[in-house]
C-alpha cells in the first residue's frame, strides 16, 4: 500500500508499505478515506515536535472498517469510522485511575508520531480505538472529530463557565473550534489572528475577531476591550504564552494548546504567584472524551435539515483536499515546510508568521468516486 513516511526534519516520502492485516484477535483494518493535517504533523516536519524517522504519518483520520479479528464486537465490516489515535495501555497506574492521557507506556504507540499512522490507505489498531461514525454525518464533519476532543481536553481543563471572558489566539481550525466549544459556555469569545485569510474566514463565523497581524496583541486586543482583561486565554499556537501573561486578567486561567518544542519563553514564578494567574497544560485527551467528540461532531456537523444543502461550520472549515500523492501542496497550502525565511509555524516569534491559503486541508487516501456526502460511493 501507499503510505506517507517520515524520514527526518523537512523530509517524508510517499513508499510502498506492506498491506496493513490483522495482528490480533482484536485488532481491525481500517481503510483511510481521508486524514486532516494536523499542525503538529507540520511540526514535525519542521522539526518542532519529536517523532520517529521511518514511521507513516498522520492521525486525524476516518475510514471503512475492512477487516475485524474474531473478538471484535464493536464493528463490523463496511462501518464508517473514526480513529482515535491516543493509544493507552489500560493498566498502569494513571490509565486506572482514568487518566489514560497520561499512560506510562505510551513509547511506540503514539499514531502518527512513533506508531505508523494514517497517511496511508490503511491502518491496522486495536478495536477500542476506532468509534463509529455516526449515522449521516459528512465525511468533512467526520475529520474534524479528533481535532474537536483535544479542544474538548483543553477547554475541560479551563473549566469555562457563562461568566467568563474569553480570548483565543490564533484563528486555525483548532482555534476555531475552540471559540466554538468555549462558546457555547462563555460569556464572550474573542479570537485573535495576523493572517489575512485566516481572518476573514474567522469573521464569517464569529463576532469578535481581532487583526493582531503588524501590532502588539494586547494593545490590539485593548483596543477592542478597553480596559477589561480576559479570564481565560487559550493559546492555540504554541508560540504566544508571553502574549497570554500579558493579556490574561489577575486570578484568570491560561491554556496553553499549540506544539512547538523550539518556543521558550522567560517566566518568573512571582508572575503567577502575585496575580493567582492558573497556568494549565492538559495534555493529550483522555478515553472518556472522544466518545463526548464523537457526539459533539453530530450535533454540529449533522446536516441542519434534511435536503437543505446547507454546510456547517464543521463542515466549511476544511477548505481543501489533496490526494495522497499531492501532500507537498497540502502542506504548501498551510504555510509551507521551509524555515528558510526565520519563519517557524503560526507565530515564530519574528514577527513574520506564516501566511496560509486553507484551514483545515484534507489528505485523501482513496481515490475512488464519492457521494455528495464525500464518503465513498457503497461506503
Amino acid at each position: 500500500m501507499r503510505a506517507l513516511v517520515y524520514l527526518g526534519p523537512g523530509s517524508a516520502e510517499l513508499q510502498n508499505r506492506p498491506a496493513a492485516q490483522l495482528a490480533h484477535e482484536d485488532d481491525v483494518v481500517v481503510e483511510i478515506v481521508g486524514t486532516g493535517v494536523c499542525g503538529t504533523d507540520r511540526k514535525i516536519l519542521l522539526g518542532q515536535f519529536p517523532a520517529r524517522p521511518g514511521t507513516v504519518l498522520g492521525h486525524e483520520s476516518v475510514g471503512v472498517v475492512r477487516e475485524t479479528g474474531p473478538q471484535v464486537r464493536s464493528v463490523v465490516v463496511g462501518d464508517r469510522i473514526v480513529v482515535n489515535p491516543t493509544l493507552y495501555c489500560g493498566w498502569c497506574l494513571p490509565c486506572r485511575r482514568g487518566a489514560t492521557n497520561f499512560c506510562r507506556h505510551k513509547a511506540g504507540t503514539e499514531v502518527g508520531v512513533d506508531r505508523d499512522g494514517t497517511y496511508a490507505e490503511a491502518v491496522t489498531l486495536p478495536e477500542r480505538f476506532v468509534e463509529r461514525v455516526p449515522a449521516g454525518l459528512p465525511f468533512r464533519s467526520a475529520v474534524l472529530i479528533e481535532p474537536l476532543a483535544c479542544v474538548l481536553s483543553n477547554v475541560q481543563a479551563a473549566s469555562v463557565t457563562c461568566g467568563d471572558t474569553v480570548v483565543v489566539l490564533g484563528a486555525g481550525p483548532i482555534g476555531m473550534l475552540t471559540a466554538l466549544v468555549a462558546g457555547r459556555q462563555a460569556r464572550r469569545v474573542t479570537l485573535v489572528e495576523p493572517d489575512a485569510y485566516r481572518l476573514e474566514r474567522a469573521r464569517e463565523h464569529f463576532a469578535h475577531v481581532v487583526d493582531v497581524g503588524g501590532t502588539d496583541v494586547v494593545e490590539a486586543v485593548a483596543k477592542t476591550w478597553g480596559d477589561e482583561r480576559p479570564s481565560v486565554v487559550f493559546d492555540t499556537t504554541g508560540t504566544g504564552l508571553d502574549a497570554a501573561l500579558r493579556l490574561i486578567d489577575d486570578g484568570g486561567r491560561v491554556v496553553v494548546m499549540g506544539f512547538d518544542d523550539t518556543y521558550s519563553v522567560p517566566l518568573r514564578p512571582l508572575q503567577l504567584t502575585n496575580r493567582g494567574i492558573r497556568l494549565i497544560g492538559a495534555g493529550d485527551y483522555r478515553a472518556d472524551v472522544f466518545p463526548v467528540a464523537v457526539d459533539l461532531a453530530a450535533e454540529l456537523g449533522a446536516p441542519q435539515r434534511s435536503g437543505s444543502g446547507t454546510s456547517t461550520l464543521l463542515e466549511q472549515l476544511v477548505t481543501h483536499e489533496f490526494p495522497l500523492e499531492k501532500y507537498a501542496e497540502a502542506f504548501t497550502a498551510l504555510g509551507g515546510l521551509t524555515t528558510d525565511d526565520g519563519d517557524s509555524g503560526e507565530d515564530s516569534g519574528t514577527g513574520r508568521p506564516a501566511r496560509y491559503d486553507a484551514l483545515k486541508v484534507v489528505i485523501r487516501s482513496h481515490s475512488g468516486p464519492v457521494g455528495t456526502d464525500g464518503w465513498p460511493v457503497g461506503a
